[in-house]
């Protein structure tokens, strides 16, 4: 009888162990929520601070950057403004990214941006600054101007 207890107590601590670290490792990444209200307060930023300060803080600060939740920016042609994983991407015209499975990300941002003026893209794939793996991704954004801000998830 001790030995039947013993193992359900066994059987219970593993599964509680198990949904905690499920749990802490949901905890160590961004959620949609959390990007909506990213690119909502990055697009307030822009606004009270202008253009040039805000692309600085997103690239360069610490107060966009949430583990992988990072501020992006692009004109509606391509080029990159403001990056905040990988900020040698600033500057370059990348109208022609494309993910590993072809599609072409950039357009993809511009082409939503520019009939929807916000909203999600789905179903591509890019590299995790966390992780550093290459993982199914999604990206709210919000057209300001002639620019689009946005924030994506990583899907694991």
């Amino acid at each position: 009888m001790k030995s039947i207890s013993f193992l359900k107590f066994f059987l219970t601590l593993f599964v509680m162990s198990f949904l905690l670290a499920t749990q802490v490792q949901a905890a160590d990444q961004g959620t949609a929520t959390e990007a909506e209200a990213m690119v909502k307060k990055a697009v307030v930023y822009i606004k009270a601070n202008g253009p040039e300060k805000a692309y600085e803080e997103f690239t360069h600060g610490k107060s966009f950057k949430d583990r992988d939740l990072y501020i992006i920016v692009y004109d509606l042609n391509g080029k990159n403004l403001a990056q905040g994983a990988n900020p040698k991407l600033v500057g370059k015209d990348l109208i022609g990214l494309k993910d590993p499975d072809g599609k072409p990300l950039i357009q993809m941002f511009i082409d939503l941006a520019k009939t929807k003026g916000k909203g999600w893209v789905e179903g591509y794939k890019f590299l995790n600054p966390v992780t550093q793996k290459m993982e199914s991704k999604a990206m709210y954004l919000e057209r300001v101007g002639d620019t689009l801000v946005g924030c994506g998830i990583y899907k694991g």
